[in-house]
């Protein structure tokens, strides 16, 4: 199984290392796990502290309550000064060497969550204030990770192995059921931002995971629609599973189906490539998902990737956002896991920018047919080494 241990970095912020199972590993005995020769598995991060100098934690920023929309608005001012594009002797999330001492302190690592360093929200924790109006503001309350893919300092998610792809879904699923748990938390949300059209601040594969102390505006509204349709099923049915089954019985969207998870393009998309992946069963969250899907997930994920990767000589640029269910009372019971990838490419050369229309009014545009896109996606090359299965016995 994944291995897990945890640390402080000099000041104070949390740390993960997520190693790799292998399938030596996952069908050893305790006595084999605890003996020098299990590897990484038996790693101690003692052994590796963080030596830096750093500066006191700063403060939560805040939040302000937009009356006009009734929603939250998250104030960082203090995040002005965080790291831009380091070159890469001064990446941050490259293992420490003698000339960079680094966010991870040891020499070496599969998959690493961390504290952010600069967070849009927390460290403190808490609840929004009730009752909001005009001139409400509040502690910007939550917890901002880092999850950083690889040591590899080049590259992308779609490069790495299944292996490696399986570790950072049981970081998600680790890290998901943790920020659950901690007072104030409404939302988590794991997600990865990726190329410079995007807007990344660090070339190094890497995500975030995003703890907020309230329902964020998308998740409310697609919230609301799916508990609609809930209790007018009488419970006996969820949106995101009848539409599922929609795109599956019609097929002219569809991308891929596995025995777990399928993917399709959806029939009202809103951005040039758009694709949702999701579980054939409902979950909430990826906490819920069972090791047999958590295998089936690092597999088809990767595989979507790389056919978004295929469609051009250069790589597609993506937003990759994992939509979970809030952490509330109404809205949770029917809520859906899914992912949302999304890329704002249009062409090889060309961009879809959000303008008067998509930024003002929220009312997208659509420079492509949805049906194309998932012909294209079905249809394209994709290496053959996003379809080789994981190890047996290498995950339980």
């Amino acid at each position: 199984m994944t291995h897990i241990s945890s640390t402080n970095l000099a000041d104070g912020r949390e740390l993960l290392y997520f190693d790799d199972a292998t399938a030596d590993a996952a069908s050893a005995d305790d006595a084999a796990l605890d003996s020098a020769s299990a590897g990484k598995n038996t790693r101690r991060p003692e052994e590796h502290p963080d030596l830096r100098e750093l500066p006191a934690r700063s403060e939560p920023g805040e939040v302000r309550f937009d009356a006009l929309t009734g929603e939250w608005v998250a104030v960082a001012a203090h995040r002005q000064g965080r790291t831009h594009l380091p070159p890469a002797d001064q990446c941050p999330i490259c293992p420490t060497t003698s000339g960079n001492p680094s966010e991870i302190p040891a020499p070496d690592y599969d998959v690493v969550v961390f504290e952010n360093r600069f967070p849009s929200l927390g460290p403190a924790l808490g609840p929004v204030p009730g009752n909001a109006g005009w001139g409400t503001t509040g502690t910007a309350f939550g917890r901002c990770e880092v999850v950083s893919f690889t040591p590899e300092h080049t590259g992308s998610f779609s490069g790495l192995s299944e292996v490696r792809a399986r570790t950072v879904v049981e970081a998600w699923a680790h890290r998901t059921g943790a920020l659950n748990e901690l007072p104030g938390i409404k939302q988590v949300f794991p997600f990865e931002n990726r190329g410079a059209d995007i807007g990344v601040t660090l070339h190094h594969p890497h995500g975030q995971i995003y703890a907020y102390p309230y329902v964020t505006p998308r998740a409310a509204v697609m919230g609301a629609a799916a508990r609609k349709f809930f209790d007018d099923a009488d419970g006996r049915q969820t949106l995101t599973g009848s539409l599922l089954r929609s795109e599956r019985e019609d097929g002219s969207r569809m991308v891929l189906e596995g025995e777990n998870f399928s993917a399709y393009v959806p029939f009202a998309a809103r951005w040039p490539l758009e694709v949702h992946l999701v579980p054939h069963r409902q979950v909430p969250d990826l906490a819920a998902l069972s090791g047999e899907e958590k295998d089936e997930l690092a597999h088809v994920y990767l595989d979507l990737l790389k056919r978004f990767d295929a469609l051009y000589p250069t790589p597609t640029p993506y937003i990759s956002a994992w939509h979970q269910a809030p952490l509330d009372d109404v809205l949770r019971p029917a809520g859906y896991l899914h992912l949302q990838l999304t890329s704002p490419r249009r062409a090889a050369d060309k961009l879809k920018y959000l303008a008067g229309s998509e930024a003002a009014m929220g009312a997208f545009i659509n420079d492509t047919t949805p049906e194309l896109v998932a012909e294209r996606l079905r249809t394209v090359t994709v290496p053959a080494s996003a379809l080789k299965p994981l190890p047996e016995g290498a995950h339980a």
